[in-house]
């Protein structure tokens, strides 16, 4: 469904926020009152439809979050890991070690397989640090760890869990909308992800589609009263509202943007244009003399890394900024060990805008006198 952009607007090659159509734009200019009937009947339809997209036998419901999606990733963990328990995350990325800085925070006990930014962990490492370490009672994973734009094997490593009998939780943030992930198909307890992402709404809420039967034994879990899912769960299980002001005008946005979504073919047509956006974008930057951090198997539909061309006059900051002159944002790296930056290939991005960055990577290099994007000169 491409929509005409405002040209005075940049276009954003980032993970979200993402650029949004003009009819959620539109959705905002109307005010709702947090305890009306029909701003209530929103958050009950909303909840409702994402929870239709992981659970078709009632199994699941949806608790939404004020804040970013790390707000409703601390709600999760805080709610879901008891005081006693202890978790595994799996790290190859800011965003897995991002958990751990949660737990510590919260005072979880805790346990790393750390892959660094290359490669994602594999079932049969987290299936031999669970049966060395009996207390681990979660898992905590990164579905497309955005920091580097690897797609982690979710549905491996969800088997492994499941078949040593411990619980799941899944950091779906910047994949879930455009990357089918099903109960029916592997056991999770919990997926969490965010407005402003493939879905294409705007930021101000995050939320997490919740295994009842996980959420009901929680009810004394909570580190904050805040971030506390079973008693956000409870309050609008019995009023209809959330238990504090809720971002009215940010669930309208995404109402709107949920109809597109399921317009455009819900999560297997949103997977077709991103894919499509993403082979264009590797493509060009490829024949520019950029070069990907991951193989090819692993780079995701979401957002791709790049190694920084290591020409002498290089610099990120006159890079962005003579891009951004030309109304394209793109994202710094996060990496640990190499320069790099990061295109995303979400949002309400099209042919046109791929092949308009890659003219632009083009006059760019040009204008900086760098012959090619490669990493080695």
């Amino acid at each position: 469904m491409k929509q005409r952009q405002n040209p005075k607007q940049p276009w954003l090659l980032t993970p979200g926020p993402i650029n949004t159509s003009e009819m959620v734009k539109q959705a905002m200019l109307q005010d709702w009152g947090s305890w009306d009937g029909d701003f209530r009947a929103m958050t009950k339809a909303m909840c409702e439809q994402l929870v239709s997209y992981v659970d078709d036998n009632g199994e699941f419901v949806c608790v939404p979050v004020q804040g970013s999606g790390t707000f409703a990733v601390e709600a999760t963990l805080g709610t879901l890991i008891p005081q006693q328990g202890k978790a595994l995350v799996l790290i190859n990325g800011a965003y897995g070690q991002r958990m751990t800085k949660i737990l510590d925070y919260m005072g979880r006990d805790y346990v790393i397989l750390d892959k660094g930014d290359y490669e994602p962990p594999r079932g049969e490492e987290v299936a031999a640090m669970l049966q060395q370490d009996k207390d681990i009672s979660h898992v905590l994973l990164v579905h497309c760890e955005t920091s580097s734009g690897i797609l982690n094997p979710v549905a491996e490593i969800a088997d492994v869990v499941e078949q040593q009998g411990r619980r799941l939780i899944i950091d779906s943030m910047s994949a879930f909308g455009a990357i089918d992930i099903r109960s029916s198909d592997f056991r999770f307890d919990a997926i969490v992800s965010s407005a402003n992402k493939c879905f294409e709404g705007v930021p101000g809420f995050g939320f997490a589609l919740l295994r009842k039967e996980a959420l009901q034994q929680s009810a004394t879990n909570a580190h904050s009263l805040s971030m506390d899912l079973y008693d956000q769960w409870c309050y609008l299980e019995k009023t209809g509202q959330w238990r504090f002001t809720p971002p009215t005008h940010t669930v309208a946005a995404f109402t709107q943007a949920l109809k597109e979504h399921q317009a455009e073919g819900g999560v297997v047509g949103r997977f077709a244009r991103y894919s499509r956006n993403q082979k264009r974008l590797v493509t060009g930057m490829r024949q520019l003399g950029f070069q990907t951090l991951l193989a090819d198997e692993w780079l995701s539909p979401i957002i791709v890394t790049f190694f920084s061309p290591g020409h002498e006059n290089f610099s990120f900051e006159q890079f962005y900024d003579r891009l951004k002159a030309r109304n394209y944002i793109i994202y710094p790296g996060k990496l640990t060990q190499a320069e790099s930056f990061r295109l995303g290939c979400i949002g309400q991005l099209f042919d046109e805008q791929i092949d308009g960055l890659l003219g632009a990577m083009a006059a760019v290099l040009d204008e900086m006198q760098i012959p090619d994007g490669c990493p080695n000169h």
